[in-house]
Formats: structure tokens, sequence, C-alpha cells
């Protein structure tokens, strides 16, 4: 397994916990691990702390008292009252489009996508990329010279989720 698949679960798995998180009251973790396995995701207890502290994952108190797990204040994991499934959720993608220019590139994303997205490509280490500046739904990349738009596609299609 290549460090760009292990990444693309990487992902998947922070992109389902997101959306789980969103759509269901969950108060503890061994609620959340069981989430995650329900939708085919194996992690240990301590994977599942990391991922909640690079989310940004909180707790907040729901109207009966209890504490929930919440997003930070981002506009596309507003929790919703009639949720779909993480599965079909997941069909949703955060990328909308990509188009080149010279050594220069713009991803165009969802609202509240770009960073996250962004942060991926750079920890990837894709060696066509020198680096990203992401706004809220859109990044700038800046591509290495002599690196082809194919190659940076190739590449980028391993890390960000539903790049063709």
């Amino acid at each position: 397994m290549n460090k760009y698949t292990k990444m693309k679960e990487k992902n998947q798995r922070l992109e389902a916990l997101r959306l789980i998180i969103s759509s269901q009251q969950l108060g503890s973790q061994e609620e959340l691990l069981a989430a995650l396995q329900k939708e085919g995701f194996k992690l240990t207890q301590a994977t599942l702390s990391r991922d909640l502290k690079q989310l940004k994952v909180a707790k907040a108190a729901t109207m009966g008292g209890n504490y929930v797990y919440v997003l930070p204040n981002e506009t596309m994991y507003k929790r919703v009252s009639t949720p779909s499934s993480v599965r079909e959720m997941m069909q949703i993608p955060g990328f909308i489009s990509i188009q080149f220019s010279g050594n220069l590139g713009v991803i165009k994303t969802r609202p509240g996508y770009a960073s996250a997205i962004a942060w991926n490509i750079d920890r990837s280490n894709i060696p066509y990329i020198l680096g990203t500046i992401a706004g809220d739904d859109n990044i700038f990349i800046v591509i290495k010279e002599g690196s082809s738009h194919r190659e940076v596609t190739e590449a980028l299609s391993e890390v960000v989720p539903n790049l063709k």
C-alpha cells in the first residue's frame, strides 16, 4: 500500500467521521468507533482520538443536557434533521474542478472544503506540487517547473476524493 493510498483511506475516514458527527448525536468515542465500523472503517481508539483532534471536534450540550460531539463552525457540516446515510453523503464530492495556467492551478471546492483538501495535498508530498494556499472554496496550487498537468492531476486523484 503506497502513501497515496493510505492518504486516500485517511481522507475517506475523516470525511465519514465529519458526516457521522454532523448527522448523529453521539457522546462517546465507543459510539463513534461503532458508527465508523458500521461504515466499513476499522481503526483503534488512539487513531480516532488523533482524527478528532485533527478535525478540531469538541463536545457541546444538547437541549436534553447530554454532551455530544460537534464539528467546528463549518457550513458544510451543520447538523441536519433528516440525514442521508454516510455512504450517500460521501458520494457528494467536496472537489468541484481544477484548471491550470502554466505552473499554477486553481481547485474549486464546495464551501468549507478547501482548507482540508489543501492540508491533505500539502501532507501528501506530491513531488509535482510546491505548495498550496486555500480559501473557503478554492485552492491555489503552485506546480514544480517541468511537471505536466497530467502528472499533477494523476497524483492529486490519489489524494483528493472524487477528482478524476
